[in-house]
């Protein structure tokens, strides 16, 4: 079977999802070819059967039409026509979408070709750009009109940012594109993402729940000491992970806790910051920039008393699992997919916003150690990344 996969990048989380379900597929028989744009950033890695999409110009004149005009999705024209001609030739028997947002293609073009060739169609719906009129997450500001139609949006200037609102116009134009095909099945990385599908106009495709997996041969508890953090004197390690730091992943909830735990108890460490994000940290939190890679990672996971996960908008939560995986029990808001992590062996959920409660639970988890290592292991072990790819292959079997 020849298989086309479709992401924005090739690398970050949904990246390697792509090339793991790509290598999988691979493994089984299949001729697998990933496409993405021709960003200069994804050609660092050399990868078998790659197609680029677009180029300077057409990426440049894409952005600048939606920046300008909101239409994000709906320039590249020329270089989605080329796009198309190259995998025509390929005879193309199932088509994996993953971000087609960033103006690097013309979703347009793109499914009225699918729909045309009555190609089935898997789509892995890692934020909820799919069906709003402009964002790809809506769940912090509460914000519910992509169910009937959005309008005077909120959050035009929010990745994928714009200058103009077109979120009634987009939201018409997704839904009259990405409805009447054949064979389209949708996939949701946790149960939350799936109850969200269910509201939307995509509420008519099958919906399948398969959760993101971690590689437990690179995630798994280490006890030696971290070189990344320095001798804290026997303080509780209180963890935060994120590579896009923001009020959105809680980097002010980790100000607020510097304020209020004991400095002489209590060390909290944050990782994936950079200089701009230092100068509006207190100087009591150690800021790590970047791991060289995951084992360093695992190893600052290994360190932790409680890793703490503050997040106002999630699909998932990777992290959760990466930390549970690394023996260290978990505390989170109730944001999303990030709750369906836990269970009551390896950590707890707070109302989001919550604070003070968070405090408590911080603390109580690392005084009380009420979570065993052992047990977070063992949650983790549900999320194996074999097991994702494993579900998508008997997909794949399945559309065969």
């Amino acid at each position: 079977m020849n298989v086309l996969e479709i992401n924005t990048v090739n690398f970050g989380s949904t990246g390697n999802i792509m090339l793991d379900i790509a290598d999988s597929a691979r493994k089984k028989g299949h001729k697998v070819w990933c496409a993405y744009p021709n960003y200069k950033i994804n050609k660092e890695k050399k990868i078998e059967n790659t197609i680029f999409i677009g180029g300077k110009i057409s990426d440049w004149i894409h952005t600048r039409i939606f920046r300008a005009f909101g239409l994000n999705g709906c320039g590249s024209v020329a270089s989605t026509i080329i796009f198309l001609w190259k995998i025509n030739k390929l005879h193309i028997h199932l088509v994996h979408l993953h971000n087609l947002h960033d103006c690097y293609i013309n979703f347009p073009l793109l499914f009225h070709y699918l729909k045309k060739k009555n190609i089935p169609i898997i789509w892995t719906l890692h934020d909820c750009w799919p069906f709003t009129g402009q964002c790809a997450h809506y769940d912090m500001i509460g914000c519910k009109k992509w169910i009937n139609g959005c309008n005077n949006c909120q959050q035009i200037h929010v990745y994928p940012s714009s200058g103009m609102d077109k979120s009634t116009y987009m939201w018409r134009l997704k839904k009259k594109t990405f409805n009447g095909v054949s064979h389209m099945l949708l996939i949701a990385p946790s149960i939350w993402m799936k109850e969200q599908i269910k509201q939307s106009f995509l509420k008519d495709y099958p919906i399948k729940v398969i959760y993101n997996g971690i590689d437990l041969s690179v995630f798994y508890r280490r006890e030696q000491v971290c070189n990344l953090i320095p001798n804290i004197h026997n303080k509780y390690i209180v963890l935060g992970v994120s590579f896009a730091w923001s009020d959105k992943k809680g980097l002010d909830v980790f100000i607020e806790l510097s304020k209020r735990l004991d400095e002489e108890k209590y060390q909290i460490v944050i990782v994936g910051t950079n200089e701009n994000i230092d100068k509006d940290l207190p100087s009591c939190i150690i800021s790590i920039h970047r791991t060289q890679n995951q084992s360093e990672l695992a190893e600052i996971y290994s360190s932790a008393d409680v890793f703490v996960n503050p997040t106002r908008q999630e699909v998932l939560g990777l992290v959760n699992i990466e930390a549970l995986a690394c023996g260290t029990p978990v505390v989170t808001f109730n944001t999303g997919g990030s709750p369906e992590v836990l269970d009551e062996t390896c950590g707890c959920v707070i109302f989001r916003n919550d604070i003070d409660s968070l405090e408590k639970e911080i603390i109580r988890i690392c005084e009380e150690k009420p979570y065993s290592k052992n047990a977070c292991i063992r949650r983790a072990q549900r999320y194996e990344k074999s097991i994702m790819l494993e579900k998508y292959m008997e997909i794949y079997e399945e559309k065969i």
